[in-house]
């Protein structure tokens, strides 16, 4: 697959076929996906395969809770667990029913996702550079979402579709001793991967003037250069 199409049409997968996927497709998306950047080149990242059904039922059931909490939000307009969000807003939201759509599908069954990938940080490895700042951190991302990245750019490649999922972050004690992970690691996401019902391809962004500007913050934007530009 040529890159540009790899970038512009990767998008979140969420229903897929019964077909299986092979373990030594797991492994060739694994191998890739090993490549990505990290700080230091330490590659402080851990991947559990959960395949044995009663796990993965207890990781299906781990992740609903935080669910809900998600829709919750959402549907009471607010970005869920924005750092700068309102905390008496999200009481009052959370304290509602939320209401379900397709996409609750995904949550009820992901136990049956043919691929699932747990994510882990080791944080000795981390180059957290804002580590002592006070607001919200996420430097030390940076070591481990380009890999988590670069398994989704690999199971393309492969025919497959998938999507990268951080709310059993909520639950990670509980997940922490499902699957036995040792003190020193953080869950940074659950990975899943199999053959998408459907693939979507218009994917709606923003456009890069909308994000983008020279210089400053209130810069003019970054448009499409003229002719004379290139």
């Amino acid at each position: 697959m040529e890159l540009l199409e790899a970038l512009r049409g990767t998008a979140a997968i969420r229903e897929f076929t019964d077909e299986p996927v092979s373990n030594a497709t797991v492994y060739r998306i694994l191998d890739s996906a090993r490549f990505a950047p990290s700080g230091g080149n330490k590659q402080g990242w851990r991947v559990v395969v959960v395949k044995d059904p009663e796990v993965r039922r207890g990781m299906r059931d781990l992740y609903l809770p935080g669910w809900r909490d998600y829709r919750a939000l959402g549907e009471a307009g607010l970005r869920a667990w924005s750092p700068l969000a309102d905390r008496e807003a999200e009481a009052a939201a959370l304290a509602r029913e939320p209401a379900t759509d397709h996409r609750a599908e995904f949550a009820l069954n992901m136990d049956k996702v043919p691929v699932m990938l747990a994510v882990f940080a080791d944080l000795n490895e981390l180059a957290a550079v804002d580590r002592d700042h006070d607001r919200y951190t996420f430097a030390g991302g940076a070591s481990v979402y380009p890999f988590v990245w670069n398994l989704m750019l690999a199971a393309r490649e492969e025919g497959l579709g998938g999507v990268m999922t951080t709310i059993h972050i909520r639950e990670e004690e509980g997940v922490r001793e499902l699957l036995k992970a040792p003190d020193g690691v953080a869950l940074a996401s659950v990975v899943f991967l199999g053959h998408p019902v459907r693939r979507p391809t218009k994917l709606r962004r923003a456009s890069v003037p909308e994000f983008a500007t020279f210089d400053t913050f209130d810069g003019s934007p970054v448009t499409p250069p003229d002719v004379t530009d290139q």
